[in-house]
């Protein structure tokens, strides 16, 4: 039997999302979330996996392509697969699967989704794609090797696309996450030259198979997606009155980037070339 027949086609997570900002203004918050992980070459079989899910259809639960990739509902996997060959990874993906938030009677909203993308030893790259409150979205394509517990050892891109009108744009962010399993978890260290300024942790426990503990979960988060960016705006006034002010917003990057150096590296440079002078 393949590894690709012994995973489901898609698995829900009950969870939490975490958020630490360390400076100027230290701020958290957590709140539960609902995930799930869908394998994108196999919908049609995510489709039949519960009465309360479906696929490009309006249920409890919902899945659409559109809401990803290049956005005009096309085949996933071959969107991933260009963006794979154009950062030059060398092993084509046995499987890809995708970490999101479900829609929930039809709204979501996803401040990042992940694709997973697995080759014959394990994990060969990673897809970050992250939407900001402006209708704008901007992939971050990351090839990874594999560390010794299994998952991708922590890797970094510079921050290219505005998120947070309360985050400056020289940011870079550190990536730690591991293929899904029995337990997903993705955590984000954000820092600028003086140190960490922000650390994100996604986590999560596989629910058990079966429409019961679905619907459970489901009704336990009645407005997962308005609540996702209601809280945004929420965390955003909190933010705001504690004095720390809006950061301009530039114009959005190509839609997809592949390591290039952003405002970070840029001003680490800048900096080196001063202390040199």
């Amino acid at each position: 039997m393949s590894d690709r027949a012994e995973v489901a086609a898609v698995r829900f997570y009950a969870g939490r999302v975490f958020h630490a900002r360390l400076r100027p203004h230290p701020h958290r918050f957590f709140y539960r979330v609902l995930s799930m992980v869908i394998d994108v070459g196999r919908l049609d079989a995510a489709d039949r996996a519960s009465r309360f899910f479906s696929v490009g259809r309006f249920n409890l639960l919902g899945f659409y392509p559109a809401d990803h990739g290049a956005g005009d509902g096309g085949d996933l996997g071959a969107h991933v697969r260009s963006l794979l060959i154009a950062a030059g990874v060398a092993e084509a993906p046995r499987r890809i699967e995708l970490m999101c938030f479900p829609r929930l009677f039809g709204f979501v909203f996803n401040p990042i989704s992940v694709f997973y993308c697995h080759g014959a030893a394990g994990l060969i790259a990673l897809v970050y794609e992250v939407r900001n409150t402006f209708g704008e979205k901007h992939s971050y394509v990351a090839p990874v090797t594999l560390a010794d517990d299994g998952g991708a050892a922590a890797h970094e891109r510079d921050k290219l696309f505005y998120v947070s009108p309360f985050m400056d744009m020289p940011l870079r962010y550190r990536f730690r996450t591991g293929a899904p399993g029995a337990a997903l978890s993705l955590k984000i260290i954000e820092r600028d030259a003086s140190g960490v300024v922000l650390t994100a942790l996604l986590a999560g426990e596989a629910l058990p198979p079966g429409d019961g503990p679905l619907l459970r979960a489901a009704l336990g988060q009645p407005l997962l997606g308005f609540k996702v960016l209601a809280g945004i705006h929420w965390e955003a006034l909190r933010l705001w009155l504690k004095g720390h002010g809006v950061r301009p917003r530039p114009a959005p990057p190509a839609p997809v980037s592949f390591n290039q150096p952003g405002a970070y590296s840029a001003a680490a440079t800048a900096a080196t070339q001063e202390r040199q002078a």
